[in-house]
């Protein structure tokens, strides 16, 4: 099964963020977060219902929601009556997040533009803005003033001062410490080993957290998209390199050591095409838009177009696969057949709920045509059970900065209600 997703507008109404994670799944984290957890992610929800959807008592919820109410975390909102209802005494009342209580930022760092999104508690976007770039690596600091930059923008535009904002939650590719807040490497830089968390920290006067940007969108999909409701699930994204997220259990999964799950730099060739990351044989260096333009160059005697962006040349090798140009059509079919090793890889190892395609090259069809999925199947473990589906989800940038937004709502949510336990202990 293939299905083509297109995401409406995150922002529009009160809407439920965050991964509906089935009562009673995951008893060892604290009642009050997930009493919060579980208001955030219905949006509106009646204390009755917490309780029942938790399986607790409706004195404790009563209990702990009326410390999150005093915490400024939710609050009560009046129901509106159903249609043709007519209320009589004190309306009912349900809880939702209180989404003027605190303020972040998301961004996506990368190699042609920079995006990022302000929104409230509650998920919902207040403004977005957007900086082109160069392709190209940057020093440390043009990368600190570009955040800098990009952060004074949106908050001009959602009308914010940076004082009164949380945290940034900052997304980039490459191998990232989300823990330590390292930029271990990326091919945004002319540096490794930089401690981007710490030095944007610094200059900002704001909390700040990064991570792998394909992280970032399944971190989006997890509190925005279709993962919301899936305790595992993979994303896969194809752009200017190749990149994997994975959900376990509703929670991102990095590794022992936070760089886990790097699809793009599984070898499928050995001794094969030269990989950015500077090893060869990696599915990166067959299926990302740097490969495409390469064999297109080649294959296509093209030499006269080197100097050519490679989104033009890309544009270019498409509309002559379109018109039937064999060799154009050869080029994303060899691509096709990586990626299904690649996606075999994924079913075989993890055997997820679902895969996510997403990324600015999944307008190419040739990648994910049906000879690509048939050729997945030859590869995957033969179990007499139905493929895992695969989605095509149509997300813009907006979609990679609202993960970085999650990430960072994440973050500011667990210290505060982590401050309101300790004080209720005391």
């Amino acid at each position: 099964m293939l299905t083509h997703y297109s995401a409406g507008d995150t922002g529009a109404g009160r809407k439920g963020v965050g991964p509906l994670i089935a009562p009673l799944s995951d008893t060892l984290r604290p009642l009050r977060q997930q009493v919060f957890e579980c208001v955030r992610a219905a949006g509106l929800i009646p204390r009755v219902q917490v309780a029942k959807d938790l399986g607790v008592s409706p004195a404790s919820v009563t209990t702990i929601t009326s410390e999150l109410i005093d915490s400024g975390l939710i609050e009560e909102i009046a129901a509106p009556p159903r249609e043709g209802e007519t209320v009589r005494g004190r309306p009912a009342v349900a809880l939702g997040v209180r989404a003027s209580a605190h303020r972040v930022v998301g961004m996506k760092i990368s190699d042609r533009e920079q995006t990022a999104v302000l929104v409230d508690f509650a998920g919902s976007l207040i403004a977005e803005e957007s900086i082109p770039r160069r392709p190209g690596p940057m020093t440390v600091e043009e990368l600190l003033v570009v955040i800098e930059t990009l952060l004074a923008r949106v908050c001009e535009k959602a009308g914010v001062r940076r004082a009164d904002l949380s945290g940034i939650g900052i997304g980039l590719p490459g191998f990232v410490d989300n823990a330590e807040g390292m930029v271990l490497w990326t091919p945004l830089l002319d540096s490794r080993n930089v401690a981007l968390a710490a030095l944007t920290s610094q200059r900002v006067g704001l909390p700040v957290w990064v991570d792998n940007e394909t992280n970032l969108v399944a971190m989006a999909e997890l509190w925005f998209g279709a993962g919301r409701g899936l305790s595992d699930f993979a994303v896969v994204t194809i752009e200017h390199g190749v990149g994997m997220g994975f959900v376990m259990n509703h929670r991102i999964y990095r590794g022992t050591q936070r760089v886990g799950l790097e699809l793009g730099h599984i070898k499928v060739q050995l001794d094969g095409a030269l990989c950015r990351c500077g090893q060869r044989g990696c599915l990166e260096a067959y299926v990302a838009d740097y490969a495409l333009a390469r064999e297109a160059t080649t294959a296509l005697n093209w030499g006269h177009k080197e100097g050519q962006s490679i989104t033009v040349l890309l544009e270019s090798l498409y509309d002559h696969a379109k018109a039937g140009n064999a060799t154009a059509r050869s080029i994303f079919r060899r691509a096709g057949r990586y990626l299904a090793v690649g996606l075999s890889n994924v079913v075989n190892l993890f055997d997820p709920a679902l895969i996510i395609l997403s990324g600015e090259r999944m307008r190419y069809d040739y990648l994910y045509a049906a000879e690509t999925l048939a050729e997945m199947d030859n590869l995957m473990i033969n179990t007499g059970r139905p493929r895992t589906p695969i989605e095509i989800h149509a997300w813009g940038v907006r979609l990679w900065a609202h993960g970085a937004a999650a990430l960072a709502l994440s973050a500011v949510s667990e210290t505060l209600l982590a401050a309101n336990r300790d004080i209720a202990a005391q």
